[in-house]
């Protein structure tokens, strides 16, 4: 589903971000990328549907080249992509309804995003979408007005609204609470795993990582450092084999979310 070949990426003030990655994502995995601040993780992900582009490398997409496409090709696979982010970037002063009905803008031209008519059958899939997120109560309240675990719930509805195949997630639980991150990441990994969406998500924590992912990824000064299923280790050596990660030891006591599961 998701291809990286020899992929590096140095930004305008010769930063190198990434270094001769190669990575391949299988579809319907629940990949989450490890690793601390400035690791690469972000710049990894966002290479996936070409926010930035790559330096030297490709990046291949359910057989789309995106380090080359353009135009059309581009915004066509971007459709297909779903995006959550740390900052949840939703419109505050818009409604949940129309918040998640931007989701949609892909499938439309432009005329009609700009005057925010969309037919019918786009806000049945934005309700469906609510209704998996378990906010379909807050369909037409504002956006600023609800929390933000409740917010970040409606940007997971509006990506789904895109119906895509593959879901990017840039630190979506970052600035939740520990309840609150579970009940996002819950929501998160049963629909796409209900859906067969590829999902790479990127996290801070080792807990959410080993609770939640098929398979994990650990970036390191712009290296894979470590790539491992949680299924086919013990949390013991899990939690020991996150020292090459982190370049420090991890200890049992940072595994904080499981006391958050109420």
């Amino acid at each position: 589903m998701i291809e990286f070949k020899n992929v590096s990426k140095v930004y305008p003030n010769g930063v190198k971000a990434l270094n001769n990655i190669n990575l391949f994502i299988d579809k319907g995995e629940f990949l989450v990328i490890i690793g601390l601040s400035g690791a690469g993780k972000s710049t990894l992900l966002r290479l996936i549907n070409q926010l930035i582009p790559v330096s030297t490398g490709q990046v291949i997409v359910d057989g789309v080249r995106m380090d080359t496409a353009s135009g059309k090709i581009l915004r066509n696979m971007r459709r297909k992509i779903g995006m959550i982010f740390q900052s949840f970037n939703i419109v505050k002063r818009m409604s949940v309804l129309s918040n998640v009905l931007s989701g949609r803008v892909g499938y439309h031209p432009t005329w009609r995003n700009v005057l925010g008519i969309y037919p019918e059958d786009d806000k049945q899939i934005a309700y469906k979408a609510l209704q998996r997120v378990d906010i379909l109560e807050k369909v037409h309240n504002r956006a600023s007005d609800l929390s933000g675990g409740q917010q970040q719930r409606v940007a997971i509805a509006r990506a789904l609204a895109q119906q895509p195949l593959i879901m990017l997630a840039d630190e979506p639980v970052a600035s939740l609470d520990p309840i609150t991150t579970v009940q996002v990441m819950d929501f998160l990994k049963e629909i796409c795993a209900s859906d067969g969406i590829t999902t790479v998500a990127n996290l801070h924590h080792v807990d959410l990582a080993w609770k939640y992912a098929t398979r994990v990824v650990g970036v390191r000064a712009g290296e894979i450092v470590y790539d491992q299923r949680p299924s086919q280790t013990t949390k013991n050596q899990f939690i020991k084999d996150m020292e090459i990660v982190y370049g420090r030891p991890i200890h049992h006591d940072e595994f904080v979310i499981e006391e958050a599961v109420v």
